[in-house]
């Protein structure tokens, strides 16, 4: 699996950042449709490659290991004017230069490789973080969020030193790297850096409460966001504040975590939720969902050595994966999709890593046999693996970030390797957030810093009844059964399989006080109804509320049951509400070569066919018509339109009449993707459509060219129009012998000849000798406009 994607990303992408998989090309910044923040880690640096240095010598891959630094030191150049994230940058780039240079000693050391190495990537680090330094120029200490690799931060030149506001996570992410690269080089410039900004969240941390928000002014200290959680924005601030202990032997690190972890055991964890609360009043929770990033807490709770709440917390999250395939990005806490993507995020196969090497339960072997089976079976496609688009539907994204290299193939070949399959002791190492490796001999390395800079405040933690040491897990699980027992309510929780039975009520009690079709939220009575029922209302900034319900802060048992009544009353109106919204659908390509292994985010019609109500979706040999005179051809096929000149509808019954069973609308407007647009739904034409039968979708330009390309290449491509994608599994039996043979993945896409949509050019191809043109389209494929 990692020699797909490595070498896919080689082949088609480098040296640019990442590789779009979709399309078979490099994400190149500037060329490509603008992400937003998620740019920000592209820095025209080759950023897949030095992510991935560390992870090729975990997977015994040395000689493509000192093949790869030799591109780096060749290739790669870290003054580009460009702005980039200071968070990304360190954890990816730094972390990877340094994760590389610390092989590359260990690999010189024995004498084995890497004879002729001198510390050119040590070289290349200190010179990326003289590059960082200049964000880190505030009054606080705290970094800017983004800084120009060549011009720095202020001034007109560097278009960046105007941000105001950065995450905890952001500055607090940054010790790892800048105190490792201070050991190494004797330099304690970086080492001091990154501790006064851990000093400043520090001080800023709500006193009553010890939690940190999400969001900070950098010149002001101000909580800008002040909801306080375990996941996005803040996740790593926790993990590199233990990890800082692990790796420095500052006993100030543990300290501050051990205060910190008290607080969010108190407040936000819910075995076996995790929910973000207000840090000025933590008993109040935030919001009613979580995201994906708190999925890595697990694996810090088994650091810290608190294995029962990481067992149960892993168990939610395993379950939520089995129901979706994948941990979507945000998830309700009834385990319904929030957010429906699934970027091939790391840090669930990274907490079942750590589990299984507290635990040594084969369980956890099984759960990553699942995230394996998943990631082949879903998001393997020829030129890589995609990112999920939507976990429902099982739609994919162009796009497999560098993480995915750096992180997810290392801890999953940990966790099945045997102590001989690995090329070096992993002990010696801590991982940072991004799985990058530097060794805990830093820890006796030489350095100024002085340990006794601490605030004046220190003196008021009392930490005499933490922990100082991590209990022995072999002691913990004398009885094999032991974790199973604490999974198995979980798994019942998330599956909701039982009914729960009505509750008991006393003659005269009647029916529930309050139902939610007569709830207002402005009338105190009702209010008064939802605290006894253990409801509190949240009103969000947009003007919407959400209600939360806390079963142990209702005035009665029966109580509790009448708010659990509430809330699902609630959440039925709710859904009856928003039947009008309908769900994306899918496009999935299943014919040779593809195999369903490529699916594209479609737009649904509120007229045609439901396809959420077929069971096997509609699929046929691909083709189109430019005249529906041709209507012997379109028969029995699904058709391609292009979107313009007539109504949607109109489109339909032409295709109808004709004898197609289905279609698929192709927007006009160059660059238009489902990345960056909203969700489109095709309407009507303003009277009846009940005599339209056959399901139409439509895609947006970039899925549309996926689509015309694959065509063009391979003539006659089968499709399937469903609501979501099916298996994704063998290719299916032919009588063809040649058939059931996928051939070798294509590797480029070139086409001088006319663009089928636009009658423009495209690029000619390069030299390259992996590459090659495409034929003109085949005069059996015609679009119908």
């Amino acid at each position: 699996m990692f020699d797909h994607a490595y070498q896919n990303y080689m082949d088609h992408a480098y040296p640019a950042d990442e590789l779009m998989p979709l399309t078979c090309r490099g994400r190149v910044r500037g060329l490509e449709p603008s992400r937003g923040d998620v740019d920000d880690a592209l820095g025209k640096f080759s950023l897949t490659l030095i992510d991935t240095l560390d992870t090729l010598v975990v997977l015994n891959k040395t000689v493509e290991f000192e093949a790869a630094v030799r591109r780096v030191l060749k290739d790669v150049k870290l003054d580009n004017d460009i702005v980039v994230s200071v968070f990304e940058t360190n954890i990816r780039v730094l972390g990877g230069l340094l994760g590389g240079h610390s092989m590359a000693i260990m690999l010189k050391k024995r004498g084995e490789r890497m004879l002729w190495y001198q510390d050119e990537l040590l070289h290349m680090a200190k010179e990326l973080g003289h590059r960082l330094l200049p964000a880190f120029n505030t009054s606080s200490g705290l970094p800017y969020p983004r800084v120009n690799l060549k011009h720095g931060v202020g001034g007109p030149e560097s278009r960046t030193g105007t941000e105001t506001d950065t995450c905890t996570a952001c500055a607090g992410t940054i010790i790892l790297e800048f105190a490792a690269l201070s050991r190494f080089t004797g330099d304690p410039v970086f080492e001091v850096h990154a501790r006064r900004a851990l000093d400043f969240l520090w001080e800023k941390r709500q006193r009553n409460s010890n939690l940190v928000g999400t969001t900070i002014n950098i010149h002001s200290g101000e909580w800008v966001r002040r909801d306080s959680g375990v996941g996005a924005g803040i996740d790593s601030y926790y993990e590199y504040l233990l990890k800082a202990y692990v790796l420095l032997g500052d006993d100030l690190f543990l300290q501050r975590f051990n205060i910190h972890y008290a607080s969010i055991m108190k407040y936000i964890s819910q075995p076996p939720l995790l929910l973000d609360v207000h840090i000025h009043k933590p008993l109040l929770p935030a919001r009613t969902w979580m995201d994906s990033l708190l999925a890595f807490f697990p694996g810090l709770q088994v650091l810290k050595g608190d294995i029962r709440p990481a067992i149960e917390t892993h168990e939610m999250l395993y379950q939520v994966t089995k129901k979706h395939n994948f941990l979507p990005e945000a998830f309700t806490t009834d385990f319904r999709v929030h957010w429906a993507q699934h970027p091939l995020r790391p840090e669930f196969a990274e907490s079942t890593y750590f589990l299984y090497k507290a635990t040594g339960d084969p369980y956890y072997l099984e759960v990553g046999r699942t995230v394996l089976d998943n990631l082949n079976r879903y998001a393997r496609v020829p030129c890589g693996f995609a990112a999920m688009k939507d976990v429902r539907t099982g739609s994919h994204e162009d796009r497999m970030d560098s993480f995915f290299l750096a992180e997810m193939f290392k801890y999953l070949f940990l966790l099945f390797a045997d102590t001989e399959d690995l090329p070096f002791d992993v002990e010696d190492y801590i991982f940072t957030t991004e799985a990058h490796l530097l060794p805990l001999s830093l820890s006796v390395a030489p350095s100024s810093i002085s340990l006794t800079s601490c605030p004046s405040s220190e003196g008021e933690v009392d930490d005499t009844n933490f922990d100082w040491t991590c209990p022995n897990t072999r002691l913990l699980f004398p009885d094999p059964a032991y974790p199973r027992n604490l999974r198995d309510p979980i798994r019942s929780a998330v599956d909701k399989s039982c009914p729960r039975p009505l509750p008991y009520r006393e003659p005269g009690m009647g029916r529930a006080p309050l139902r939610a079709q007569d709830f207002m939220a402005n009338n105190p009575e009702h209010l008064e109804l939802l605290r006894r029922m253990g409801v509190s209302l949240i009103h969000l900034k947009d003007g919407r509320v959400q209600l939360v319900q806390h079963a142990t802060q209702a005035v009665s048992a029966v109580a509790a049951e009448d708010g659990m009544r509430f809330m699902q009353e609630m959440m039925e109106l709710s859904s009856q509400q928003q039947k009008e919204q309908l769900p994306p659908r899918a496009i999935q390509i299943v014919s040779h070569p593809y195999f369903g292994r490529v699916v594209l985010t479609a737009g649904p019609a509120q007229f045609g066919t439901d396809l959420s109500k077929s069971s096997t979706g509609v699929s046929h040999p691909y083709s189109g018509c430019s005249e529906l005179t041709n209507g012997d051809f379109v028969q029995g096929r699904i058709a391609l339109l292009q979107r313009g000149q007539c109504m949607f509808a109109e489109k339909a019954r032409h295709i109808q009449r004709a004898g197609a069973i289905g279609g698929i609308v192709i927007d006009d407007n160059e660059g238009s993707s489902s990345d960056t647009a909203p969700l489109f739904q095709m309407a009507g034409d303003g009277r009846s459509t009940d005599d339209v039968h056959v399901p139409i979708l439509f895609l947006f330009h970039k899925e549309g060219n996926i689509l015309l390309r694959a065509l063009k290449e391979y003539r006659e491509v089968e499709v399937l129009l469903s609501d979501k994608a099916r298996d994704r599994g063998e290719p299916p039996p032919s009588a063809d012998p040649l058939a059931s043979v996928p051939p070798a993945a294509p590797r480029c896409y070139y086409d001088q000849t006319s663009d089928v949509q636009k009658g423009k050019k495209r690029p000619s191809a390069s030299a390259d000798d992996d590459c090659w043109e495409l034929a003109s389209i085949s005069r059996d494929v015609v679009l119908c406009t």
